[in-house]
């Protein structure tokens, strides 16, 4: 018993902490109530898998949104680039993309699911498929019960089972339970990088277009909360994309806000009244409608005329000083009315979690129950996307594996 550690959740933190524990010499017990290891994995990055990020560790503290100080310990003792090193010496060739993110070369989360199972594995891992009924505080340690009937007397346990985002990979809150039982407080999980639903209804015409290279800014109660530059996708109830699922996180549930869109933030507002004049005196012949080609993506096009108040049929040379400066507020101003989020079964992570204060920085050990450890998404951490999530897990799991 004094030599065995139980880790509670088979995602890429429970793995990985198994794995580190076990190369410790210790008896380990890798819990997963699904069939199979690493099943909200292989759907992470679109089925790609963005293991990480080439930032500095600096800017790793930068892109962490909640309790960013609690990883500082974490982050500098399992960076990025010993992620990086530990899949490639394990057979896992990777790349980095735009914006410093880093994927499995294959482009599959399966070979990173596979690296890690096959690590666990090597490293004497015992898998034990069974959904975990209780943790129980005894004497010198923890007795973890399975629904099987099956029971283990443990010197450690550590709980990786992951939030409530996408319950049907098996992320259902269990460890928020098992943590409350043994005296922990939980910061209420909600939705984070989670796309968002909006009252207007044109959405609807741009359901699948891709935007790059736009600005948006958060507005709440006339203030700007939140600013980003990158990628957005439209989509048949609102918005989504890298940018979006950012903003997201700084939204509560219930409360009012406003995303505004920058179609060209390269232009500012003379620059591009400038570009727009140049274009109708080119076009000067034809309709307003179809005079936006050069500037628009086509899909666009017919909701910005119509938002513009603009008679599509106008000649662009008719149009008046005035409506041309409207319509170039309304490509650096795209406004949007946020109705609410997604559902947390949509959210790519969830926000909330075990109270960061009742574990050390250091370990990952509990400060209220001794043998306790934590791992990954189910302590009060949350980051952008971006790689940065992914990188918690790993550099929380390492350091839960060492110290349990």
């Amino acid at each position: 018993m004094e030599n065995t550690v139980v880790v509670i959740g088979g995602g890429p933190a429970g793995m990985f902490s198994a794995s580190i524990a076990a190369s410790r010499g210790k008896k380990v017990y890798l819990a997963e109530k699904n069939k199979y290891l690493g099943k909200k994995l292989l759907i992470t990055g679109k089925g790609r898998c963005n293991v990480t990020n080439s930032a500095s560790m600096e800017d790793f503290i930068a892109n962490t949104r909640v309790n960013a100080n609690f990883m500082y310990s974490a982050f500098y003792s399992f960076t990025n680039t010993d992620l990086t090193d530990f899949l490639e010496r394990e057979g896992l060739e990777v790349k980095t993309e735009r914006g410093g993110r880093i994927f499995p070369k294959s482009d599959k989360a399966s070979d990173v699911r596979d690296v890690l199972a096959s690590y666990a594995k090597k490293m004497g891992v015992e898998c034990v498929f069974s959904f975990v009924k209780d943790v129980k505080k005894i004497q010198n340690g923890y007795e973890v019960a399975f629904q099987s009937g099956k029971k283990i007397l443990c010197a450690s346990v550590i709980i990786a089972t992951g939030g409530v985002s996408y319950p049907g990979t098996g992320s259902t809150g269990d460890g928020y339970k098992f943590s409350e039982k043994l005296g922990h407080s939980i910061r209420n999980p909600e939705a984070s990088l989670v796309p968002l639903v909006t009252d207007e209804k044109f959405v609807t015409e741009l359901m699948g277009l891709s935007l790059k290279n736009i600005s948006i800014k958060v507005m709440k109660n006339g203030r700007e909360i939140y600013e980003d530059f990158g990628e957005m996708l439209f989509t048949h109830f609102g918005i989504s994309g890298p940018v979006v699922l950012s903003a997201s996180s700084h939204m509560k549930s219930n409360e009012e806000y406003t995303v505004s869109i920058d179609l060209k933030p390269a232009l500012d507002f003379k620059t591009l009244d400038n570009r727009i004049l140049r274009d109708f005196e080119t076009e000067k012949n034809k309709d307003f409608i179809n005079s936006l080609d050069a500037l628009l993506p086509k899909k666009l096009i017919p909701v910005v005329v119509k938002l513009s108040e603009i008679d599509p049929r106008t000649k662009v040379n008719s149009i008046t000083r005035e409506q041309r400066h409207n319509l170039v507020n309304l490509i650096k101003s795209l406004n949007l009315k946020i109705k609410e989020k997604r559902p947390v079964s949509e959210a790519i992570i969830t926000s909330g979690g075990v109270n960061v204060k009742e574990i050390n920085p250091a370990t990952m050990e509990s400060k209220i129950s001794p043998g306790l450890f934590f791992a990954g998404e189910v302590i009060d951490v949350d980051a952008y996307t971006g790689g940065f999530n992914l990188q918690i897990a790993f550099s929380t799991a390492y350091l839960a594996g060492m110290n349990a």
